[in-house]
């Protein structure tokens, strides 16, 4: 009877609360229903690590059934169109447009909205003949999903070759401010023309987007389909995520007597846990619900459940190597010792080494492994840094700051990335900027974002929110856009706005 009413109260605050929009609402009663269920097989030590913050599950819910992040071939959808969705491929720029829009409704994820919406440049191109019809066509389709898929996580790519769509969308993104869809560049200096990527940078001061994937490095991992979803995650074109899962290293290291503890007890069983727990969702997914029997975007071959894999991800790497330099009597900083940064490296290769011998029969995208994702930190994250990055306020010189994330980038295939804003003088010379981007990739960046000072879109950890809808949720106004409310909570826990401004 006690949980039965906590159950109520839980639904009742949720009915009550006045900043929910009724989207936001109705998604909220839909999750809480989820969670009344047990994902069956969980090992029962992941629910104690879970209450003392080892383990987090990011709330996707306690029964899946969807994957958390759907990335569908775009391409095919163009040219075979839908026999579900009564769709025939489109002729036109306007129906290209359309097609799309109706097509990304049906799209699920962790948010229930389209976290992928194709290399949305090279979709739309071939359809362009009168370049100020499509600019006005172009801005709408942008304008739309701001208003429809009002969740900061869904995500578009351009590039790597410049084309006439890409132009367009960055003029139009310059223009409407808006901080949906998040927006990625393909990067590669040997395809990407200066000039676009020049504009691309001018496009990042000015809203916080693109950011820049180093093209080379992902297709060296991933194969040509691959895309960039949701925050920064780089996975299978026709495939996805089944789910992410995060390891909070900092509370980790917190429960270890020492750095020999660490390594050889704590973070081992940690990470053997949420394997299990990952397998026991994965499972769960796959063989007790119909998704990936009944779903129309697996019948007409849009996405196929084999180019599906789990992600292991990881927050609190400096946090975690701190509280270890500390419990062995040491005051070296990660990021301000080389000793500090060895130690990172040193719980890097424990970790890979470790979810690598772990083997799921539903992984074969990855070898029959998980994933390593540096994952972006949730608005409750209160002294753990994402990922791997310097903590804020401890931020060391641009240069060497480059190169030490480069030591770690190399370990998180599905996504991880730096953030670097600069100041608004640095606008004047945006091609000092791509040569910074340059020199980054060449010290092992994987992905690089960047925004001005004084721009209202800003990056958060790896979506987008606008400071003006923040102020207006703070006053208790409804906004759109639901990701305001996790960017409100990292401004708030995690001190966002007080990130180093970088000069050139």
């Amino acid at each position: 009877m006690e949980i039965l009413e906590q159950k109520q109260q839980e639904v009742r605050n949720i009915i009550q609360n006045p900043t929910l929009t009724h989207e936001q609402t109705m998604m909220s009663l839909a999750k809480a229903a989820e969670n009344i269920l047990v994902t069956p097989g969980v090992p029962e030590e992941y629910y104690q690590m879970w209450r003392d913050g080892l383990i987090c599950d990011l709330n996707e819910g306690h029964a899946p059934y969807s994957p958390r992040y759907i990335l569908p071939d775009y391409e095919k959808f163009f040219r075979q169109g839908s026999e579900f969705l009564r769709l025939d491929p489109p002729k036109t720029l306007h129906e290209a447009i359309t097609n799309l829009l109706i097509l990304y409704h049906h799209v699920p994820s962790v948010t229930h909205f389209p976290v992928y919406i194709g290399r949305i440049d090279k979709l739309l191109d071939p359809f362009i003949t009168d370049e100020a019809e499509a600019k006005t066509l172009i801005k709408g389709f942008l304008l739309q999903i701001d208003r429809t898929v009002t969740d900061s996580f869904c995500h578009g790519n351009i590039g790597p070759e410049a084309t006439r769509a890409g132009r367009i969308i960055l003029e139009c993104e310059r223009e409407l401010q808006n901080s949906t869809p998040n927006l990625t560049l393909l990067y590669d200096p040997a395809i990407t023309p200066d000039d676009f990527a020049v504009a691309c940078v001018e496009a990042a001061l000015d809203c916080a987007k693109p950011s820049f994937a180093n093209h080379q490095m992902f297709l060296s991992e991933l194969g040509e389909d691959y895309g960039i979803a949701s925050c920064y995650n780089g996975l299978p074109v026709a495939g996805g995520a089944y789910t992410l899962t995060r390891l909070i290293l900092s509370k980790i290291a917190l429960a270890a007597e020492n750095k020999k503890d660490f390594m050889e007890r704590v973070l081992p069983h940690t990470i053997d846990v949420m394997c299990q727990f990952m397998d026991a969702k994965i499972r769960f997914l796959v063989e007790e619900t119909p998704f990936f029997t009944c779903n129309f975007l697996v019948k007409e071959g849009l996405i196929y459940r084999e180019r599906f894999n789990g992600l292991f991800g990881m927050v609190g790497m400096c946090e975690c190597v701190n509280t270890l330099m500390e419990k062995e009597g040491r005051t070296d900083r990660f990021g301000h010792s080389k000793d500090a940064d060895a130690l990172g490296v040193e719980i890097m290769n424990l970790i890979q080494a470790r979810v690598n011998s772990h083997k799921n029969p539903y992984c074969e995208f990855w070898n029959g492994s998980f994933m390593l994702h540096a994952q972006v930190g949730i608005e409750t994250d209160k002294g753990t840094s994402p990922g791997t990055r310097i903590a804020i306020g401890e931020e060391i010189p641009l240069y060497d700051h480059l190169r030490q994330a480069g030591l770690f980038h190399k370990y998180f295939p599905s996504g991880t990335g730096d953030i670097f804003p600069f100041d608004i003088t640095s606008s004047r010379n945006p091609a000092a900027i791509l040569d910074i981007i340059k020199g980054s990739f060449q010290v092992g960046i994987r992905y690089f974002s960047t925004y001005s000072s004084d721009s209202d879109v800003i990056r958060i950890t790896g979506y987008l929110v606008k400071k003006s809808d923040i102020a207006k949720l703070e006053q208790n106004q409804q906004v759109v856009n639901d990701t305001v409310v996790l960017g409100m909570g990292a401004v708030h826990n995690s001190h966002i706005l007080d990130r180093k401004v970088r000069s050139l």
